[in-house]
């Protein structure tokens, strides 16, 4: 599975997880996504064929359901959720934190369509 992190994650993680052999970009690494509107990083994901990693759970389910209701394509997503990420003392593991969980994803063989809830891996 190839993944695209949206652009709260930082790039590090991308990195990280590309050492351990993964296919992930990070939108933030990249000037052709980077500051895009969430239609633009749906589309270059479909393009390439990439999951969407965000925490940007409301504004990628509002659009995944106009897709369907249209009979459009929509890339699956790995949501997460701001509090249990991103919030307090959390924030500056969660990057972390977030390479761990995608690494134990990736590596467990799961498919991933539509939507997929990632829980926090310490």
């Amino acid at each position: 599975m190839r993944l695209l992190l949206d652009e709260m994650w930082p790039p590090f993680a991308a990195q990280a997880l590309r050492r351990r052999g993964h296919d992930v970009a990070a939108v933030a690494e990249r000037s052709d996504l980077r500051r895009q509107p969430d239609p633009v990083i749906i589309d270059r994901a479909l393009v390439e064929g990439r999951a969407v990693v965000t925490a940007d759970v409301s504004d990628y389910r509002r659009l995944a359901a106009q897709a369907a209701e249209l009979g459009r394509l929509f890339p699956a997503l790995i949501l997460t959720s701001p509090e249990a990420w991103l919030l307090g003392r959390a924030r500056d593991r969660a990057g972390g934190r977030l390479v761990n969980a995608l690494d134990a994803l990736l590596t467990s063989g799961a498919a991933i369509e539509g939507e997929h809830w990632l829980a926090p891996a310490d």
